[in-house]
């Protein structure tokens, strides 16, 4: 790519560079100097052999965050890598991190003894929506392994609760809800200014082959688009849990047929992936609504 055009780009996406290190490190100064560093490879880098430079830069960004991590006077643990082999991987000796906020206010989570690898492929995954095949490139993996460090962080992080566990009760994961539902009921109501208000200014849309190739979208990006999109509309979307993350789904004859699956940072809707692949539908379990039930409206509950 065009040296100009990558400079530039990197300028643009700054800010989402510092909350991914912030995240990661739950320190903004250092978050800053992380990303200052990024600048500086850049800077030195053959622009012309970059495809993709916000892969390129997550890559080096959370990279440098992972020497940083480790670098911090550590406490050994076993660090399982999935393939039978068990490695040694220091623990960050950060107690509070705050990871999410709140509707309306902050809310601070406990990160108990996470890895460094445990921390990025959370982070990663869970806050910024980066696929699993490309966590695993960046922690030098497998795919299944990163899946398994974000499945054993976010377990920690709920408070021990293994993977299909009913999580509703986490701070995290209510608040999380509340943004999910608030957005749906915004949607079904046609509450146009409320949909954007509740959306991230770079928020995206996207659809996996198979539910693109049953009517969904492939990609919708921008605030404003995915209102639009949005906008009258997810009148038959139920409250459900996708891979223990509040979403919605659709469903047909009491079957879900496509999983809205929501990421929410800083309180408002970054990413939503429409997901019709039969592994993620078996998975999907109802849950209950925040909030008080409107228009009339089915009620769910947990199945």
């Amino acid at each position: 790519m065009d040296r100009d055009r990558v400079l530039e780009f990197f300028t643009a996406d700054r800010p989402r560079l510092v909350r991914l290190a912030a995240r990661i490190l739950a320190d903004p100064a250092e978050a800053e100097d992380i990303v200052q560093q990024a600048w500086l490879r850049l800077d030195r880098a053959d622009t012309s052999a970059i495809d993709s430079p916000g892969a390129w830069l997550t890559t080096v960004v959370t990279r440098l965050c992972l020497d940083r991590l480790k670098a911090r006077v550590p406490v050994p643990v076993a660090d399982d890598t999935g393939d039978g082999r068990a490695a040694v991987s220091p623990v960050d000796p950060v107690d509070d991190v705050v990871l999410v906020d709140s509707v309306g206010a902050a809310l601070h989570v406990v990160v108990d003894r996470l890895s460094p690898t445990e921390r990025v492929a959370f982070v990663l995954h869970d806050s910024f929506g980066v696929e699993f095949a490309a966590i695993a490139e960046i922690l030098d993996c497998t795919p299944a392994t990163a899946r398994k460090l974000a499945s054993r962080a976010r377990a920690r992080v709920g408070g021990g609760r293994g993977p299909g566990a009913d999580t509703t009760g986490g701070s995290e994961c209510s608040a999380d809800a509340a943004v999910v539902d608030a957005f749906l009921a915004a949607a079904r109501h046609g509450e146009f200014a409320r949909l954007v208000s509740l959306l991230a200014p770079d928020v995206v849309v996207v659809g996996d082959p198979v539910a693109v190739g049953i009517g969904s979208p492939e990609r919708i990006e921008g605030r404003d688009a995915v209102a639009e999109f949005f906008n009258g509309a997810a009148a038959a979307a139920l409250p459900v849990h996708v891979d223990d993350r509040p979403g919605a789904a659709w469903f047909d004859r009491g079957a879900a047929r496509v999983a809205f699956d929501f990421l929410v940072a800083d309180g408002v809707v970054s990413r939503i992936d429409f997901r019709a692949e039969e592994r993620v539908l078996q998975g999907v379990r109802r849950r209950r609504r925040t909030g008080p039930v409107t228009s009339g409206a089915p009620e769910s509950s947990e199945e």
